[in-house]
């Protein structure tokens, strides 16, 4: 044992036999428990220091061998780890990741597509039933000249040069664990680990290009808008032959001249003559699925509302439909000629109905206007 230092076999828990395999080993079992990202404590940073340097000697056979002479193998550091000087941090990365800093190795030049998104108008009838639309997109495809590659025929990507193929170069900083080696992208290769010297000129190297595009959509029967479709793999073509991304079909209803969806519901007004309100009548309506024959009942009052069952909006999720309803209105002529006028009194003659009587009370038992309002306000 070095009389200037600690026993770096002790800290690291090997004997003085130890193969590296088993100092390295043990190294990497302490580095995982006292790292500074798994205990930040002070102690356990200080700990880590020691047996990181206890690492840096035993596992540099000269720095061992003098160690084992009873030499000082760190130096001016007096045998205690304040400083990591000349270690490489690869083997912590080593211990954490399983695999050095610097055998990350290079990105690959083919990468996923992006996704896109387009809008898409429909009318009310294709959002109810659903429809088959056919759309004109824009995007990246493969390039056919290269097939992807991004290279110019007869030719292929070469090693680069500076990082020689790793993707990645290193550099040495200090830090307080010592001096720390670091890596960062090659900048020649941008971290490929490889460069393209006689790109496609077809594609500029990107191994895709622009293209114009017929893709046909099914509608589902339900959908609103603001639903998205979504096409797997139609859309943007990714980098170097990389797979494609989705295509989201983003659906716009147009408003529609005589219905108003909500949710699975139709509205819809008509509007009928005074005297057909009074006497009933028969009315032949235009609904999304067809006419149909809607009996009006005799004395139909304004605001009445027919319903429809089962010819409103599709549900897009659990099937079946919604209903329609018919908001119902009455016409009050305001312009009357002499006969007109004169069958009308003899109506109103008929039921007593030539004077309006206003009564506070009411005599029908449903009270008068001014007995409804004080029951509408009055508290309960």
């Amino acid at each position: 044992m070095s009389a200037a230092g600690p026993d770096y076999y002790a800290l690291l828990g090997v004997s003085r036999d130890a193969t590296p395999d088993e100092i390295k080993k043990a190294y990497r079992k302490l580095a995982r428990e006292l790292h500074p990202d798994v205990n930040p404590d002070l102690k356990s940073q200080e700990r880590f220091k020691i047996i990181t340097a206890a690492y840096e000697v035993l596992s540099d056979p000269e720095k061992r061998q003098m160690f084992d002479l009873g030499g000082d193998p760190l130096g001016s550091t007096g045998g205690f780890p304040g400083s990591t000087q000349g270690f490489d941090f690869g083997d912590i990365m080593d211990a954490f990741f399983g695999g050095g800093g610097g055998q990350r190795g290079p990105r690959t030049r083919s990468r996923r597509g992006q996704d896109a998104m387009i809008r898409m108008q429909i009318d009310l009838a294709a959002a109810v039933f659903g429809a088959t639309r056919d759309i004109t997109v824009d995007t990246a495809a493969r390039c056919a000249t290269c097939d992807g590659s991004g290279t110019a025929l007869d030719s292929e990507a070469v090693t680069c040069v500076m990082c020689k193929g790793r993707g990645e170069i290193q550099q040495v900083q200090r830090s307080f664990l010592g001096q720390v080696m670091t890596s960062r992208p090659c900048p020649t290769c941008q971290g490929f680990g490889s460069t393209i010297p006689h790109p496609c000129h077809e594609c500029a190297g990107d191994g895709r290009v622009r293209t114009r595009r017929t893709i046909t959509i099914k509608v589902p029967p339900g959908v609103d808008t603001g639903t998205r479709i979504q096409l797997s793999g139609e859309g943007e073509v990714g980098p170097n032959g990389g797979p494609a991304g989705d295509l989201y079909i983003e659906v716009m209803v147009q408003p529609h001249q005589v219905f108003e969806r909500q949710g699975d519901e139709l509205h819809c007004a008509l509007t009928l003559p005074m005297t057909a309100a009074a006497l009933g009548t028969t009315v032949t309506f235009d609904t999304l699925d067809g006419e149909q024959e809607i009996d009006v009942r005799p004395g139909t009052q304004p605001g009445s509302i027919l319903t429809l069952r089962g010819l409103g909006a599709t549900r897009l999720r659990g099937g079946g439909r919604g209903d329609l309803y018919i908001h119902l209105d009455v016409s009050i002529p305001t312009k009357l000629d002499e006969a007109q006028i004169m069958l009308l009194k003899q109506l109103a003659d008929l039921r007593s109905e030539d004077v309006v009587r206003v009564g506070v009370d009411g005599a029908d038992g449903g009270g008068g206007l001014f007995t409804r309002l004080k029951d509408a306000f009055s508290p309960r």
